[in-house]
């Protein structure tokens, strides 16, 4: 018995110091960084009602830039950007907002904090660059990323900043190095979200499974303002113990948003950035609870490798005024950078909707926004594709339909055809079916997965695709009854929720 009570009481000590010791109060200063040196200089003044947080408690500095938290010894302290300034960026303009005070390269015992903050003139109008999924294994496909999408970008965007939404690398943190330094070539800051192949694999809980994306950007869950937008970026990607992942919202994240809305003005759009789609989380109507009262909300996720215009309404559990869009954004990679090669050996890697690889150009505008897609390496007004027969039989007009896949199309979409530009203009009603010229690529899937010469053929012209998924943007419409025999042109034109107006050609002859 006495043997027992002396382990118990050892055992309460232990614990004691796990909870009291390893804690405390930490301090810092938020200033305006004159000489931008990264140091707290003489006469630099400090920034009031700045939020800084360890993840959780959100608290706004005082009149002098003075903030005050509790910490523990493996705590990451960070600000949250606001408008009309600029963090440090590093060597691949990853902003540098954050200070983990269990850092080797820092002193565990730190007691006070200032983070540098500069002045730059932001417009409440403004644009960024939506990435999803440059899903990169290895450097060729590093490369891919580089050739397919940023190089086009390289000196020709007036986006302020840009994001990748999760899935930077295939299972391979490491690269996350590579793709940064390529990504910082188009030069703009750029944030980075926590993908499930982000994670490291051979982490043993939850918590390890970010170790090496915060190593290079931070933490993955975080919050900056730009204009009048407040963007929050949610790791939604939880392992269990096992190692499989679901989309969810820990209760430190959902506290940490809660906490920090509260600062928020109610006339700022608040826009919230994750991996999977909101929609998939198994607690997503607790996300819902924080949002759905103020009238400016949008979220946007990658993950899926389609493009799809998702409205939460009642019957998803949303409970606001309006329904919440939720976009689903394109994929850098497209079907994780399958399909054959073009002449500069990059796959086609169309998405298995049928829209091609790309990402989005978002601009806001003070509290309100409008979505661009643009397709990889293509024209900025390459919006869709028409499936026409090139030949048809006049016996086989009526029952011709067309097809047209729109790839950021919605249900609020107007989408119309005329021939030989014809004014009445023929409405086309939403379909759910593959894209055929997907299907088309697929079926060559056999002929790639053959070996010739001892070289897997797929290797040489490019990797098989995957079965099609129904597409969620696509048209359909019946051509006019009476054409003759002759050579026609038809046009689609199509009106997005955002009023933006997108037109495409096909010509096509009647025997």
């Amino acid at each position: 018995m006495q043997y027992f009570q002396s382990f118990l009481f050892f055992l309460f000590v232990f614990v004691t110091n796990i909870l009291f010791a390893t804690t405390g109060s930490t301090t810092g200063k938020v200033y305006i960084d004159f000489n931008n040196n990264g140091v707290f200089d003489k006469g630099e003044i400090g920034v009031k009602n700045v939020c800084v947080t360890n993840g959780e408690e959100v608290v706004l500095t005082d009149e002098d830039g003075k903030w005050q938290l509790e910490t523990n010894e493996r705590a990451t302290i960070f600000i949250i950007k606001p408008s009309g300034y600029q963090v440090p960026l590093n060597s691949f303009n990853s902003p540098k907002y954050y200070f983990k005070t269990g850092d080797e390269l820092n002193r565990k015992d730190v007691k006070s904090i200032n983070f540098p903050l500069v002045q730059q003139a932001e417009k409440n109008t403004f644009s960024a660059l939506f990435f999803g999924d440059p899903q990169a294994r290895g450097m060729k496909e590093v490369n891919y990323v580089f050739h397919d999408v940023a190089e086009e970008l390289i000196g020709t965007t007036d986006a302020s900043f840009g994001v990748s939404l999760g899935d930077i690398v295939a299972d391979d943190p490491g690269l996350m190095d590579d793709v940064s330094q390529g990504i910082a070539q188009i030069g703009i800051p750029w944030y980075n979200v926590f993908g499930n192949h982000d994670n490291d694999r051979n982490a043993k809980t939850n918590r390890e499974r970010d170790k090496t994306f915060e190593h290079f950007f931070g933490p993955s869950t975080y919050a900056f303002e730009y204009g009048q937008v407040a963007f929050i970026s949610i790791n939604n990607i939880y392992f269990d113990e096992k190692g499989k992942y679901h989309p969810h919202f820990t209760r430190k994240q959902l506290t940490f948003i809660k906490n920090y809305l509260q600062f928020v003005p109610r006339d700022k759009l608040v826009v919230l950035m994750m991996h999977a789609p909101i929609i998939a989380c198994d607690n997503q109507k607790e996300m819902y609870q924080l949002i759905q009262n103020r009238e400016h909300t949008f979220s946007i996720s990658g993950h899926v490798h389609e493009q799809i215009n998702v409205f939460v309404d009642s019957e998803m559990g949303w409970q606001g005024k309006a329904m919440h869009h939720h976009l689903i954004n394109a994929t850098v990679c497209g079907s994780w950078w399958c399909g054959l090669k073009d002449e500069r050996g990059i796959p086609h890697a169309t998405m298995n909707d049928g829209a091609p690889n790309g990402y989005s150009i978002i601009t806001f505008d003070g509290n309100t926004y409008s979505v661009r897609f643009k397709a990889a390496r293509r024209p900025t007004d390459y919006q869709m594709n028409i499936y026409i027969p090139e030949e048809i039989e006049t016996d086989a007009l009526e029952k011709t339909k067309v097809l047209v896949n729109i790839f950021a199309g919605s249900f609020r979409s107007k989408v119309e055809m005329s021939v030989n530009q014809d004014k009445n203009w023929i409405r086309m009603d939403t379909v759910q079916t593959v894209d055929p010229a997907c299907f088309e690529m697929y079926k060559k899937s056999s002929f790639l997965k053959r070996i010739v010469d001892n070289q897997p053929l797929d290797e040489v012209f490019g990797y098989a695709m995957d079965y099609p998924s129904i597409c969620h943007h696509m048209w359909q419409g019946k051509l006019p009854n009476g054409l003759d025999p002759g050579t026609y042109t038809l046009t689609v034109k199509t009106t997005d929720m955002f009023n933006q107006i997108w037109k495409e050609n096909r010509i096509f002859r009647v025997k």
